[in-house]
């Protein structure tokens, strides 16, 4: 049988998604041609032989517009004849755009592809894409959920009544994150999946010094009158502080045959063995990361304690810490060089970015089995389990 696998993964710096953002500057086409320029000499590869090129992005309209893989493939200087396309899965779109590469190599389609992601949220900020007034769901959805739906932020702070997360768990969990993610920064953990651009060299929303009692301080991000008289079961503890950022960024995987790598001489980083995606409740959203585990270890015919480490993304604290209750992984073995929270969550770019992290990282501590799972709105989730060779 063919197996699909991961011979080279590279990752911008992320950078704050503000105008004094140290890629703000930097149009996204260009933030992923520098990644694409970067896989391509990293690897070796010859450009030429690649079959297909898979982008995810979410906001694509403006810069971000007009098959933004496409141009930035062109933008990097390598060859016209390989075509791209780019895939919209909200925030999984670059991990859906790896399941595809992989699932086209397993099916014979391709030989070797690029999967990759761009979200350059200082240029195209969030909801570009939906002018005001416009109604992006249809009178099918609105029939369907009367009360109508909320925003990621409700959903978070529904998650967290739901199971109990209180506001000092999560801002424990930020912590954490920050921790984990300044160390290795300060270990070269990063070295070898970052490829720097200009003056950036290292994650920008990464603060080592930050504690419990300053994130304490920071005021609830969502509360909102309206939505607490509908939720009267909200505690209103989401803060900026104990969600992710937002930010700018791009990463790639170089995903090929097994025997295409033999030949080609490449000592592939992982195999790519199980994929699933699912559908979730829409109004809490962000909760589809559970059956999504639960469906790929199915696959798999593993268990959790099969599974060496995790990187489930941190669009909020809530999120990960459900996912911690109803499946009982254990948070030592999760996002262990820290996750969205400290590391940034540019959302078209971070499927493949915990894609680098995690495959670094299993080979860093020898890991056999990682897992990685996303989150996604409009209550979808992808998981994915890769497996060191």
């Amino acid at each position: 049988m063919r197996d699909a696998v991961i011979v080279e993964a590279v990752r911008t710096p992320i950078g704050k998604g503000k105008k004094n953002g140290a890629l703000a500057a930097t149009h996204p086409v260009e933030l992923l041609s520098h990644t694409l320029r970067a896989l391509v000499e990293r690897s070796g590869v010859d450009p030429a032989l690649v079959d297909d090129v898979i982008g995810g992005c979410v906001d694509q309209v403006g810069e971000q517009a007009m098959n933004t893989t496409r141009y930035a493939w062109l933008g990097a200087g390598l060859p016209e004849s390989v075509p791209a396309t780019t895939v919209d899965r909200q925030c999984g779109s670059s991990q859906q755009a790896a399941h595809f590469a992989a699932q086209g190599v397993l099916s014979g389609a391709y030989d070797i592809v690029v999967a990759c992601g761009v979200e350059s949220m200082s240029r195209v900020p969030m909801w570009s894409n939906v002018p005001p007034g416009a109604d992006p769901f249809g009178p099918g959805v609105a029939a369907r959920y009367p009360e109508g739906l909320v925003p990621q932020g409700i959903s978070a702070e529904l998650i967290a009544a739901k199971w109990s997360i209180g506001r000092t768990a999560m801002d424990e969990y930020a912590v954490t994150s920050h921790q984990r993610a300044a160390r290795g920064w300060a270990d070269g953990l990063f070295d070898a999946e970052v490829a720097p651009l200009g003056d950036l060299r290292r994650d920008e929303c990464v603060r080592p010094g930050t504690t419990t009692e300053i994130l304490a301080g920071l005021r609830p991000a969502y509360h909102d009158p309206a939505f607490a008289e509908r939720f009267p079961q909200i505690d209103w503890s989401v803060t900026a502080g104990n969600a992710s950022p937002i930010n700018d960024g791009a990463s790639a995987v170089l995903i090929m045959a097994g025997d295409t790598a033999r030949t080609l001489g490449l000592r592939p980083l992982a195999r790519l063995h199980s994929f699933a995606v699912t559908g979730s409740d829409p109004l809490l959203m962000l909760t589809g990361v559970i059956p999504a585990t639960e469906k790929v270890l199915r696959k798999a015919g593993l268990r959790l304690d099969d599974i060496d480490l995790f990187e489930v993304n941190e669009a909020f604290a809530a999120v990960v810490l459900a996912w911690q209750q109803e499946t009982g992984a254990d948070l030592a073995r999760v996002n262990v060089h820290g996750g969205a929270i400290a590391l940034g969550h540019p959302l078209g770019a971070s499927g493949t970015r915990l894609t680098t992290t995690l495959v670094h990282a299993m080979r860093e501590r020898g890991a056999r089995y990682g897992l990685q799972t996303m989150c996604e709105a409009g209550g979808l989730a992808n998981a994915m389990i890769l497996e060191a060779l």
